[in-house]
């Protein structure tokens, strides 16, 4: 029993709630940068775009997708099993998922900050702030709490 007083199973479907719930957050954000990468395709200006960003696009594209895919799949199986008794699996499973989305969207993003920056401000800045963004998100997102876990 938890020291809330919660049952195991009381703790178990709180959990699976929360999970689901910060997956929401998650999920609007790289939805919208999904459409917006989608979007970015069918404009005048990308059609002039060279390989090097076209190729950066695609791959932001895919990162972008598997994030989407990643970070829904706990919501699915959460649907599938939820009368099965199998919440400490959800559980599990569905964080890593969900761990594994978010860097599918800080690898998204950090494409985003390179496609963008290479067109604005040209190749170097834009590998600089890309290598920036990507070091920002793997700190705040993955280094610091993995961090704090351990104390």
């Amino acid at each position: 029993m938890a020291t809330t007083g919660e049952t195991h199973d009381e703790q178990l479907r709180r959990n699976v709630n929360e999970l689901l719930q910060e997956l929401r957050v998650a999920q609007a954000g790289v939805q919208i940068l999904f459409g917006f990468l989608l979007a970015v395709t069918f404009t005048e200006p990308y059609l002039r775009a060279g390989d090097f960003q076209q190729t950066v696009h695609l791959i932001t594209v895919l990162f972008a997708a598997a994030a989407i895919a990643l970070l829904t799949a706990p919501a699915a199986w959460h649907r599938v099993l939820f009368r099965q008794g199998q919440r400490e699996r959800v559980l599990r499973i569905g964080n890593r998922f969900a761990l594994a989305g978010m860097a599918c969207l800080a690898a998204a993003m950090t494409g985003t900050v390179l496609l963008i920056t290479d067109v604005v401000l040209g190749d170097r800045v834009a590998t600089a702030l890309a290598a920036l963004s990507a070091l920002a998100f793997a700190v705040l997102w993955f280094v610091l709490p993995y961090r704090y876990r351990r104390e």
